[in-house]
């Protein structure tokens, strides 16, 4: 009888494409993979820390996994454990802890670990690691989009976050190996690559070649045979440059989508936030962008409620968000994280003023959100056919290049496929169409 082993992921995209390579490194060494809620050999539980409620919640699956079997090997890795090793290892049922360094071990360190002789803590220092540790290119990722990790850490320390910390400094993945795993990816018949990271814009900077950055790397996937669509993860606004949006510009298959992080819309805020820009310097660089690629959809995340947030610096940020015209916001709520320069910083904003703020920005990313959507009516869009829609089976679904999901009659035999889609209505969160 084979051996079975379970995953389950907390936090970001980085997160779940970790934990779907680890499942193909225990799938390699002979285990059979089962559902978390199922019977196992071996939990792995790869924690997220950004907030004190991925601390939790990794604590609860932890337990979890402990009582579904209690003789199972349960590992605990990523984010948590890196930073709070010590407080893991008190957690009863836990055997193993590993933190964001030395995924790619995990199976070997689960075939030498002896149960009964007490936890194992096996987490390094991750601020003395100064290379990109492989995995597996995922294989378990869908049909038509797969996301490819290219680069590891982060070097901003901004006041608010954990990561860094979490993560250690930026390490870039060699080139060859993107473009071998991004030709794997086209072999296996995915049609779009997502580029992603924990901090993507950075690539190319550990390196001795200064000439290899994020936009060198664009320009050569672009030019892969058979890829259909580059998209590209998050990237910080100090980070694009003029070979990035070049990039962009000129080819195609490149998405037309760029998700760049505001986090506040005014200078005070940004300060605090030891973030690299000031919004001029922000509202300067999109303008450059619009100019330059026409159609671009650009996609933000903001935080609401830092500390020393008075209304008018808010106010700030709502005038900000509105010039900009972003096509979608992802609005959260300042949590202080234990460890970061935020955490102990005077004025605290409290609990009901962060719900009413964030409710309000939330309300105009949704006004924003339907004024770009309206714009698309009687356009003839380029669509990715993804999958069936959940609500009606005659209907498909798939994204633009913007990222807006579109839904149109189609068959099986369109997935994977890009086809010309009229574009009639929007219905809910969505837009409806035809194929020409």
């Amino acid at each position: 009888m084979s051996k079975t082993a379970a995953i389950y992921t907390l936090g970001c995209k980085v997160n779940q494409y970790e934990s779907s390579a680890i499942g193909d490194l225990f799938r390699q060494a002979d285990y059979e993979m089962v559902e978390f809620e199922q019977r196992a050999d071996v939990y792995v539980i790869n924690t997220c820390t950004v907030t004190h409620l991925g601390d939790r919640k990794s604590r609860q699956m932890i337990r979890r996994a402990a009582k579904q079997n209690p003789e199972a090997v349960i590992i605990v890795t990523g984010c948590y454990a890196q930073t709070s090793p010590g407080e893991v290892l008190e957690i009863p049922g836990v055997d193993l802890v590993v933190g964001t360094k030395d995924k790619s071990n995990l199976v070997r360190l689960v075939e030498a670990f002896a149960k009964g002789k007490g936890p194992v803590n096996a987490v390094t220092n991750i601020m003395a690691t100064d290379c990109y540790d492989e995995l597996p290119v995922p294989t378990e990722q869908g049909k038509t989009r797969a996301f490819l990790k290219i680069q590891e850490g982060c070097n901003s320390f901004c006041t608010y976050c954990i990561i860094p910390y979490a993560r250690g400094p930026v390490r870039s993945r060699l080139p060859e190996n993107v473009i071998d795993s991004a030709e794997q990816l086209i072999e296996q018949g995915f049609k779009e690559i997502v580029l992603t990271g924990i901090h993507i814009g950075a690539y190319g900077q550990d390196f001795a070649d200064q000439h290899i950055d994020l936009g060198w790397l664009v320009e050569r996937l672009a030019k892969l045979k058979g890829l259909v669509r580059v998209r590209l993860g998050s990237i910080e606004p100090h980070d694009i440059n003029e070979a990035l949006i070049n990039a962009v510009a000129s080819n195609p298959n490149v998405c037309r989508h760029l998700h760049i992080p505001l986090q506040s819309g005014d200078d005070d805020i940004l300060a605090r936030m030891r973030r690299r820009y000031n919004t001029g310097q922000f509202v300067e660089l999109v303008n450059r962008i619009y100019a330059a690629v026409p159609g671009v959809a650009i996609t933000t995340d903001v935080i609401v409620g830092f500390p020393g947030e008075a209304e008018q610096h808010f106010q700030n940020t709502l005038r900000t968000v509105e010039q900009i015209g972003f096509v979608s916001l992802h609005v959260f709520k300042y949590s202080p994280r234990k460890g970061t320069p935020a955490a102990e910083m005077p004025e605290q904003v409290s609990p009901l003023a962060k719900d009413d703020r964030s409710k309000r920005l939330t309300l105009l990313g949704s006004k924003l959100a339907q004024q770009f959507a309206q714009q698309q009516i009687g356009k003839e869009l380029t669509v990715l056919v993804e999958q069936p829609h959940e609500e009606d089976k005659w209907l498909f679904e798939g994204h633009t290049d913007t990222y807006l999901k579109v839904v149109f009659p189609a068959n099986e035999k369109l997935r994977g496929q890009l086809v010309r889609v009229q574009i009639d209505e929007i219905i809910g969160q969505h837009l409806k169409g035809r194929i020409i």
